[in-house]
This record gives structure tokens, C-alpha cells and sequence, in this order.
């Protein structure tokens, strides 16, 4: 009894270990992966993201234009967004809130138009068609 009572007692005067977590936020760590989140204009829908996932989470649509991911089922790896050919996917340095209904992260965006290749430059850019060639005497 009288340990016990020496243990409660230096508990009562020493410093708290932990922190009131609501009122004071810890700064994260470096290299934190936080929230996933996508700059949808600089997207270019070419679905890598997608295929390397490796929770299967990410849906690309390039014909609609429109990215989704499930983050309930998403790893928080880093995967797609260090596949990510321009950087459109990245982690910001915060949590995801507390959800109490599943809902996706979904995202419209504008898909690159094809180029079109002009007549008189793919004219110019013909090659010969075989052809061969009199010997020269």
C-alpha cells in the first residue's frame, strides 16, 4: 500500500507525459503521409496512379474526366503519387477527418484533348515508300 501511495503521489507532482490532443496538435513528423490529395487541373488522366495502387482504391475515367479514390480502402503507401507523371498526386501534412459514412474522394476535371496532327506537316513528314533503287553503273 505504501509504494502504491509513492507512485500516486510523484504522479501528482511531476509533469503530464501526454498531451490534451484536442487543444494542442502535434507538428508531423518529416516525411509524414497525411491526407492523399490531387491538383485535379494538372491532371492528365492517364491512369498510372491506378494501376500501380496497390489497394486497388483509384479509379481513372479519362473519357469523363473524373478521378476517384476510396479512402477507406486506400494504404496511405505513396505508390501513386510517386508514379504520378506530373506530380498531381501528394500528400498533405494533415489527417483525414473521422467519417461516420463511407464516401469517395471524387474529382472532375478537364482531360487533355488529343493533338491533331496537321495535313500539310504529316505531307512533309511522309517517308518514300520503298522504292529500289537502279544500281549505278
Amino acid at each position: 500500500m505504501f509504494r502504491m501511495t509513492l507512485n500516486v503521489l510523484r504522479n501528482l507532482f511531476t509533469p503530464k507525459a501526454t498531451r490534451l490532443y484536442p487543444a494542442r496538435v502535434r507538428e508531423p513528423f518529416a516525411g509524414y503521409r497525411g491526407q492523399l490529395e490531387i491538383h485535379i487541373e494538372d491532371c492528365i488522366f492517364c491512369g498510372l496512379c491506378a494501376r500501380k495502387c496497390p489497394a486497388l482504391c483509384i479509379a481513372v475515367d479519362i473519357k469523363t474526366g473524373k478521378w476517384e479514390c476510396d479512402p477507406f480502402a486506400c494504404v496511405y503507401c505513396g505508390i501513386c503519387a510517386d508514379h504520378c507523371p506530373t506530380d498531381a498526386l501528394f500528400f498533405a501534412d494533415r489527417h483525414r477527418a473521422p467519417a461516420e459514412k463511407h464516401s469517395l474522394m471524387s474529382y472532375t476535371g478537364q482531360p487533355p484533348k488529343k493533338k491533331e496532327k496537321s495535313v500539310a506537316a504529316t505531307a512533309g513528314s511522309e517517308a518514300p515508300a520503298n522504292r529500289k533503287s537502279a544500281p549505278a553503273d
